[in-house]
């Protein structure tokens, strides 16, 4: 019974853990790039915007490259089970596995 009870809980924290991850930190990475452009500008009192930081610009692509790579990985998954394909990470290696 112990080991039913701490398998499910095991598995209820691997859930929390992707929820958290997707559920608030890309729209979290999302907004650090959006807040990444606007660094260095002058704020409502400008009549002209500026460009934005060189670095706050490389810094919002990173942002939005991941969140990005999240998306697409999300819709690999997505796609891949409908053609019976399983994708997975063991370790921090992506798989790919045919179910049968």
């Amino acid at each position: 019974m112990s080991a039913l009870v701490g398998h499910a809980l095991e598995g209820a924290a691997q859930v929390l853990f992707v929820g958290l991850l997707l559920g608030a930190g890309l729209p979290a990475v999302f907004a650090l790039g959006i807040r990444a452009l606007a660094w260095g500008d002058g704020g409502d009192a400008e009549v002209v915007q500026g460009r934005p930081q060189p670095m706050g610009r490389l810094l919002a692509y990173v942002c939005f490259a991941l969140v990005g790579l999240g998306v697409l990985l999300g819709l690999a998954v997505i796609v891949g089970g409908g053609f019976g394909v399983e994708l997975g990470l063991e370790g921090m290696v992506p798989t790919v596995r045919r179910e049968e």
